[in-house]
């Protein structure tokens, strides 16, 4: 019982608090340093720990004492409030330990009060930022160089005062450095600069001339110190604050310009003194003044009438009237006037007086005169000078304005710019996160601009960037923000609540409006816009990213016709990402050489003959296997590598005909597809003629959607240039409404395909019969073959040889294949065995031919 009271009063007088918790985080007992977490003294024991800690950290706590109990976490410590709102709250710090003399869901927990220390380190860390504030709004550039580890530190401050970006690189090394010193300052500072790091302290502060990234001098004041050195004393880190002081130097030296006029006044400005006997009306002037009034060598001389005589008219009855004021006193008193001298010159005399009794009591009065002069005329200067340095100052205030709406308008528009775009995004992104409103962001882009600028000239695009300024500023509210970025692009801030369909009203007003003719020089100028929204708010709102996501949704309007408002939503960004990995994917696909051709066999409608095959395109992924161009030509044609593949289909297929041609297997030619950028290649003649293609054994597919019938003549002389090297037009997808006849006259293919959508349907349907007759009857009327892709069925392949379609492909004749597969196909000829179905048709048409 003895041990147990003398431990009782050992854990009372501990100044840690000391409590047991239950498996269900209740207090069992404590002592009583632990029973000030309760405020007023209230009793813990049986209270929940958790319920007497800040609510913010219940959860924290609770997880910390389940950790403990189930012994996943030894001696746990958390910082935690105690209190409440009313009475205010106190730090502590909690320690949690399993307990070792009771039951293992018992925890011993042991407090600490921490309130002083924390208090201490938020004060700590309050002027820690306010000092690093107040330097760098102090335009003091702070640097560092630590010579044992080689990192040297410059501020952005310090870059700023020589003109540099925060990310530009300094100078590199201290020899590049040097040759920017001021001739006349490198032998100084290179002393200085060793002065200063042994702690000389007539060198802790030094001055020197840098030039600027601009080409002028920049005076800059240098304080350091070594903060560290090796073992033999010498400095391994200084640190030191640069200041750009070349204001003040200018400041300096106009006020030593002036210093050293005063001092040349007043070495001129001689002092005469005088006293005079007021009961006898004697007065004895020195020889300065006599010579500061011309009066040297003047005999009989009663200068105390002659005084009087030569004081300005203007200035006499109050020069007078001073001096009999002060008679009767005996206190100091200053009197200035003029006086009009013999030669009739005028000075300016300026003079302190005072009048006394003398040691007989008889009234005297003594004064000292200056000729200012001198001083007159330079303080009229220096007024002058001031009202200039004045004038001077309120143009460069204006100048200052200037440059800084310069710095953030665009010059063509006098919308802000992308800089200050960026401004007003952090600054209404802070408010948005802190009042938890919306941000709207509109992202516009001109449709069919750079026309414009082609056509009519850059005069003429300046004048339709002016004028779709002064639409979007007309559609905004006072609160909005617009901003022209570049080129023709705007972005719109706006906070205007509602539903996507008030800022749908919105981008249709501003895209109506933008549409509407404009009249220039004559000519009428139609344009439109294309406007991705983006919306976002809340403590989470990240400005940058909302930006982006307009962008987004601007390229899907763009991509969707142009002329179109789109909002950008999670699922247009994922199909982005997977745009933008797949673009990798197929950008890497090239490097690893990943596309190989796939050939279909194509065969004469009337003996089932090979005559040729049609060379696809296929993508050996190594995850997703074979891919078809629809998988991926999309993000190729984006990535303007389309006649990239083209080209290598062309040049994998053209080597495999050569090997089946040496083995006289049955491919008289291949067929290949050609995008009409390639087409476009001045340079592919050239490419196809070191080939060496043998005439006749290539043809080139071409999309009927190339050849509108404002085909580019640069395509046509490209088509030209191909029939003499012996290669063969065809075009590819007919009947799908874009070519007419007069395209195909002047094109002058050898071949047509007729696109699979008008073969399908041609069992089922008479009208599509016809139509294929129709497209049959006329390439045989000009002399063009006729091919029928799609072809899958027997009654496909029976129809379009009695429409006399020339050449057939199609799955129900042979599917795509790789190289390797046809060579055996080929030889097995297994189109022709009599199982073959096609086999059986083709039979029965022959024979009702003969009928």
């Amino acid at each position: 019982m003895a041990d147990e009271k003398c431990l009782r009063e050992i854990v009372a007088g501990i100044s840690s608090g000391l409590a047991f918790l239950d498996a269900g985080g209740l207090i069992l007992c404590h002592n009583p340093a632990f029973a000030k977490l309760q405020p007023q003294g209230l009793p813990v024991k049986g209270l929940a720990l958790v319920d007497l800690v800040h609510p913010e950290s219940r959860a924290d706590l609770a997880g910390l004492i389940a950790a403990t109990q189930r012994g996943e976490v030894d001696n746990g410590r958390i910082e935690l409030r105690c209190g409440t709102p009313e009475d205010g709250y106190h730090w502590y710090r909690f320690a949690l330990n399993a307990s070792a003399v009771s039951s293992p869901a018992t925890v011993l927990v042991t407090t600490f009060d921490i309130h002083s220390r924390k208090i201490q380190v938020d004060d700590l860390i309050l002027r820690e930022n306010r000092w690093r504030d107040a330097l760098v709004n102090s335009g003091t550039g702070v640097w560092d160089q630590n010579y044992a580890t080689g990192v040297m530190y410059y501020s952005d401050t310090w870059k700023a005062i020589r003109g540099l970006a925060p990310d530009e690189k300094s100078a590199d090394g201290f020899e590049s450095w040097l040759l920017l010193l001021h001739p006349e300052d490198r032998d100084f500072v290179v002393e200085a600069i060793q002065r200063q790091n042994s702690g000389d302290p007539n060198y802790a502060m030094f001055q020197y001339r840098e030039r600027h990234k601009d080409g002028h001098w920049v005076w800059i004041e240098c304080r350091g110190a070594a903060v560290e050195w090796d073992r033999d004393g010498k400095p391994t880190r200084v640190i030191g604050t640069d200041t750009d002081i070349t204001q003040r130097k200018a400041a300096e030296e106009m006020l030593a310009q002036l210093s050293r006029r005063l001092e040349l006044a007043l070495s001129i400005s001689d002092i005469g003194v005088f006293e005079a006997d007021l009961e006898t009306d004697m007065v004895d002037w020195d020889d300065r003044l006599l010579e500061m009034f011309c009066m040297e060598g003047t005999p009989n001389l009663k200068p105390g009438q002659i005084w009087e005589s030569l004081l300005h008219p203007e200035d006499a009855a109050t020069a007078l009237a001073c001096v009999a004021d002060h008679l009767d006193g005996e206190n100091e008193f200053r009197n200035d006037y003029r006086v009009v001298l013999g030669n009739g010159k005028v000075r300016h005399i300026e003079s302190r007086n005072k009048a006394f009794r003398d040691a007989n009591g008889k009234r005297r009065l003594v004064g000292a005169n200056w000729d200012v002069t001198g001083d007159v005329i330079l303080r009229r200067e220096l007024e002058r000078a001031k009202t200039l340095a004045e004038a001077r100052n309120r143009e460069l205030e204006m100048a200052k304005a200037r440059i800084e709406h310069n710095a953030l308008h665009d010059y063509l528009t006098g919308l802000p710019n992308r800089r200050y775009l960026d401004e007003v995004l952090d600054a209404r992104a802070e408010e948005c996160r802190r009042s938890g409103s919306t941000m709207v962001i509109f992202h516009i882009d001109l449709d069919r601009f750079k026309q414009i600028n082609d056509t009519l000239g850059h005069r003429a695009g300046d004048t339709m960037l002016q004028h779709a300024a002064n639409v979007l500023k007309s559609n905004l509210r006072s609160q909005d923000f617009v901003a022209r970025i570049g080129g023709d692009e705007f972005v719109l801030l706006t906070d205007m609540g509602g539903t996507q369909r008030k800022l749908a009203s919105l981008a249709d007003r501003i895209i109506k409006e933008l549409c509407k003719p404009v009249l220039y020089d004559g000519h009428t100028i139609r344009f439109g816009a294309s406007i991705g929204i983006a919306s976002d708010g809340g403590a989470e709102l990240n400005a940058k990213q909302l930006l982006l996501n307009a962008d987004i949704a601007l390229y899907r309007a763009k991509n969707l016709g142009r002329n179109r408002h789109e909002f950008f939503s999670r699922d247009l960004q994922n199909q982005i990402i997977h745009n933008k990995r797949l673009a990798d994917e197929i950008l890497y696909a090239l490097e690893q050489d990943q596309f190989v051709p796939f050939y279909q066999p194509q065969f004469c409608a009337r003996t089932l003959d090979v005559t040729g095959v049609e060379t696809l395109v296929r993508w050996l992924h190594p995850e997703k296997g074979i891919l078809t161009p629809d998988k991926f030509l999309s993000v190729a044609e984006d990535l303007d590598v389309v006649s990239m593949i083209d080209a290598l289909v062309l040049e994998k297929a053209h080597a495999h005909h050569q090997l089946w041609m040496a083995k006289k297997l049955p491919v008289p030619k291949i067929s290949v597809n050609v995008s009409a950028r390639r087409l476009n290649d001045p340079a592919l003649t050239k490419k196809l003629r070191g080939m060496k293609i043998k005439p006749g054994t290539v043809s080139f597919e071409l999309l009927e959607s190339i050849f509108l019938d404002t085909c580019d003549t640069g395509v046509v002389q490209n088509l030209a240039r191909l029939r003499k090297l012996g290669i063969d037009i065809e075009i590819d997808d007919f009947g799908t409404g874009h070519a007419s006849i007069v395209s195909l006259l002047r094109i002058s293919p050898t071949t047509l395909k007729i696109d699979r959508e008008l073969i399908k349907l041609i069992p089922t349907s008479a009208e599509q019969r016809k139509m294929v007759g129709s497209i049959i009857e006329i390439g045989r009327s000009l002399n063009i073959k006729v091919v029928a892709e799609g072809v899958e069925t027997r009654d496909h392949v029976r129809i379009l040889s009695e429409l006399g379609c020339d050449i057939l492909q199609g799955w129900a004749l042979a599917r795509p294949m790789a190289f390797e597969a046809i060579e055996p196909f080929l030889i097995s000829e297994a189109w022709r065995a009599d199982e073959h179905p096609v086999h059986e048709m083709l039979g029965k048409i022959r024979r009702a031919g003969k009928g």
